[in-house]
């Protein structure tokens, strides 16, 4: 019996780790905020998503943004409460891409607490274009805070690598 849980949570690590790299193809086709907008439509429990004058971006930085919102969603619907709602804002602001996802839960306490598989993810996957993310819960919510620097001096969206 317990070989066969240990099968199917390796089964299910598997696929989680497969769904991270498709890229959707309403992402590829409109962007972030329409792609979001579908994504909280689906969610499994109440969410809305604010993303306006959202541009078009590089393909690594919409899916890092994007998958990032989906994970925050995911953690909000299986943590915060049977109540609780969620909300995804993604703006461009001061040279980066920002993004939050705050619900109103239960929250939990972040000190000495550490990350899980999804935050870990998160962070993985921002760091990859050069991003950071912030996670702040204070036991009436929580929000993920996420940024990626873009390089506007050639006019173009590219990611500003940071200095080694």
């Amino acid at each position: 019996m317990q070989q066969l849980q240990n099968d199917v949570t390796s089964a299910i690590e598997e696929m989680r780790s497969l769904a991270h790299g498709i890229y959707p193809p309403l992402l590829s086709s409109s962007g972030l905020g329409v792609a979001m907008s579908a994504a909280c439509r689906r969610a499994p429990l109440p969410a809305s998503v604010e993303a306006v004058d959202v541009g078009r971006y590089p393909p690594e930085i919409e899916a890092a943004v994007y998958f990032c919102c989906l994970e925050a969603l995911q953690n909000s619907a299986k943590y915060a409460g049977s109540q609780a709602s969620a909300r995804v804002r993604i703006w461009e602001d001061a040279g980066g891409l920002l993004f939050e996802v705050s619900d109103d839960g239960s929250g939990f306490e972040t000190s000495g607490h550490a990350d899980g598989a999804g935050l870990t993810n998160m962070r993985d996957r921002l760091g990859a274009v050069g991003g950071s993310l912030r996670v702040e819960s204070d036991g009436h919510g929580t929000r993920i805070q996420g940024v990626v620097p873009l390089n506007r001096t050639s006019g173009d969206r590219s990611l500003v690598l940071p200095a080694n």
